[in-house]
């Protein structure tokens, strides 16, 4: 699909943090399939960025500043997670994603993707490593993926998955790097950098023989698609196994793609957003032959950011629905799929705050990362207050 369909908006109002809600008393918000109440999980955050469930009921959440924290038993814990690398916590970059190994109750793998300092420390790359989690902090934390970009303090990605068969996908931004003159010599069309990139690893960060470029003279290896600008929203349908992304446009042309090895997704040659403040015309056009076109996008920009396929049994009339949250847009679009097409779109949690990720719990309930800014910022949980 290139044509967003009208989107229905659902006027929720201001929902603000004054206090914690009771469990289950919370103000009722309605959707077009269920009604549900929003509940505060932790609240006392500082630019939450991602959120994993570890086995036993256990909760991550990363802050951009660097800082990993825990909330067990429903508590958020005031001490910060040890063992966390250092950060470059400026512009866009910080500690980003988490994500648990499939086998944790095993081998106690957690993930994190993070700004990594490089050269005199005051430019960084996004990074991919991993720790022991055990006695509450990470153990042992090595560096399994370090993207080879440079750029600004921006546009890094990145977001993790792990597919069925247990490798993992971490997304590259790439970098603001500018798009002017011969658009096909932007390094997010050059697969000798990661750029722009949607990369598939090992679970110890070796690269499969079977990747898409492996083996192609000085082609990164581990790149499985290309031609992106910031994904940072990446899930993989547990079900069909589609990856999908979100990935933020300019000024307008954010993206919703599903991602296939060794294509190119078109960045900066074609797409649907235009330039900063003038609104002159970036791309060549909007489609071109042997470049993928995006299933859906958003004009304007909602700013795209964490990204679920919902599978449980809560809100039944979601299943299969993908939940992608915008930052500008402070909202959270739910898209009916018909297959692999949108068919619909409705807008939820409006003026909420900044949506920065969304989880589906082991137990089917909807988690949802909120940067707040002007308001306080949270993790919140959606719950079913009935079918409509």
């Amino acid at each position: 699909m290139v044509r967003t369909p009208a989107r229905v908006f659902v006027a929720l109002g201001l929902f603000l943090f004054v206090a914690k809600p009771v469990l289950g008393q919370g103000p009722v918000l309605r959707s077009a399939h269920h009604d549900f109440r929003v509940v505060t999980v932790a609240d006392g955050l500082i630019g939450p960025w991602s959120i994993a469930f570890l086995p036993g009921g256990d909760i991550l959440i990363t802050e951009k500043s660097g800082r990993l924290r825990l909330v067990r038993n429903g508590i958020l814990r005031m001490e910060p997670i040890g063992g966390v690398p250092a950060v470059l916590d400026q512009g866009q970059g910080g500690l980003m994603d988490v994500v648990p190994h499939p086998d944790f109750e095993s081998n106690q793998f957690v993930y994190l993707t993070y700004s990594k300092p490089i050269g005199d420390g005051s430019e960084a790359t996004t990074a991919l490593g991993r720790g022991r989690f055990v006695n509450d902090r990470l153990m042992d934390f090595e560096d399994i993926f370090v993207s080879q970009t440079r750029g600004r303090a921006g546009h890094f990605g990145s977001r993790l998955a792990f597919d069925a068969d247990g490798y993992i996908f971490v997304t590259v931004g790439e970098r603001q790097i500018p798009s002017s003159g011969d658009l096909e010599a932007h390094p997010a069309q050059d697969i000798t950098n990661h750029h722009g990139t949607v990369n598939r690893l090992n679970d110890d960060g070796s690269v499969p023989t079977d990747n898409p470029f492996a083996g192609q003279g000085d082609a990164r290896p581990e790149i499985w698609s290309y031609g992106h600008r910031n994904p940072q929203g990446l899930a993989i349908h547990p079900e069909t196994g589609d990856i999908w992304i979100t990935e933020h446009g300019p000024q307008g042309g954010d993206e919703l793609n599903r991602i296939l090895p060794g294509l190119n997704y078109g960045w900066p040659v074609i797409g649907y957003g235009v330039n900063y403040g003038s609104g002159l015309a970036i791309h060549e056009g909007t489609r071109r032959e042997g470049i993928e076109s995006p299933t859906h996008f958003w004009v304007p920009s909602i700013a795209t950011a964490g990204l679920m396929v919902y599978t449980g049994d809560l809100f039944p009339a979601w299943k299969g629905n993908i939940f992608a949250g915008g930052l500008a847009g402070q909202q959270m679009a739910r898209l009916t799929m018909e297959g692999q097409r949108v068919a619909q779109e409705e807008t939820l949690l409006q003026g909420l705050g900044r949506v920065r990720d969304i989880r589906q719990s082991p137990d089917g309930y909807i988690y949802v990362a909120i940067d707040g800014r002007a308001q306080p910022s949270a993790v919140v949980r959606l719950e079913p207050a009935g079918a409509r």
